[in-house]
């Protein structure tokens, strides 16, 4: 097996069983896939939280090269929430170094990201580790509760599951992380704009000034900053600046 979106894919489930379970498709049925079928993209998404970039870059591209501004906006979030779900492997940190840094803060933002990726994926994985797992816990705790409130599983987790079931949006099996980790927000957002949730500007709108915000911002900023930070500085400054660009274009009149 050599394609790597669907080696990721398989990584992220546990194995090739465990993600046909996910999928509702025969064990057969992928191990016989050479690379995931377009019509099962989504559903291996939605199951294994790996983004579409990473398992169809064929079909759904970088964030650097966009066609149209909602496609743009979807796959920078996702590329934002792959890097922040998980430590990027050294698949996709090859991927990444491809990244053109085009003009504006934003594309020298991805440029200084593709510089960082020409890294061993070990010391990148070990850099997530310190910054978002830790022994006992990270640098960061990356969620909505904890930003607004100083503790784990507050109201702003409930208010954000509420709003999530009036979309139809349900948790994944065995998805450990609570829905208001900003990499899970990320990939909502990514699926509301251009995937299988897709919703109006309006809601759009509404679920980002709600859950958005209000603090993944200063999370942004904060990673920027870090002194452990060094692949991940430049997310924190993508994220920073393409949260801030949702911000006043939402405030924008329609």
């Amino acid at each position: 097996m050599s394609d790597p979106g669907l080696e990721e894919a398989i990584r992220a489930a546990g194995g090739v069983s465990e993600l046909a379970r996910r999928i509702g498709v025969s064990q057969p049925s992928v191990s016989n896939w050479s690379r995931i079928p377009s019509g099962r993209v989504l559903a291996v998404e939605a199951a294994t939280g790996v983004s579409r970039v990473v398992l169809r870059p064929d079909l759904f591209g970088m964030p650097a090269v966009a066609s149209d501004m909602d496609g743009a906006r979807a796959r920078e979030y996702a590329l934002l929430a792959t890097l922040l779900l998980r430590a990027p492997d050294a698949a996709l940190l090859q991927r990444l170094t491809r990244l053109c840094g085009e003009a504006g803060p934003l594309g020298t933002a991805h440029g200084a990201l593709a510089a960082a990726a020409d890294a061993a994926a070990e010391t990148v994985e070990r850099e997530y580790f310190d910054l978002f797992i830790g022994v006992g816990r990270g640098e960061f705790l990356p969620y909505a509760s904890f930003y607004l409130t100083g503790f784990l599983h507050e109201r702003p987790l409930a208010r954000l599951r509420q709003d999530l079931r009036m979309l139809g949006i349900e948790r994944v099996a065995d998805q450990c992380e609570p829905e208001d980790h900003a990499g899970i927000l990320c990939e909502i957002m990514s699926g509301l704009i251009d995937g299988p949730f897709a919703v109006p500007l309006e809601e759009q709108q509404r679920i980002f000034e709600r859950h958005l915000a209000p603090w993944l911002g200063r999370f942004f900023a904060d990673l920027e900053s870090a002194q452990r930070a060094h692949f991940y500085r430049p997310v924190g400054t993508i994220g920073r600046l393409f949260i801030e660009i949702e911000r006043e274009a939402f405030a924008l009149p329609a």
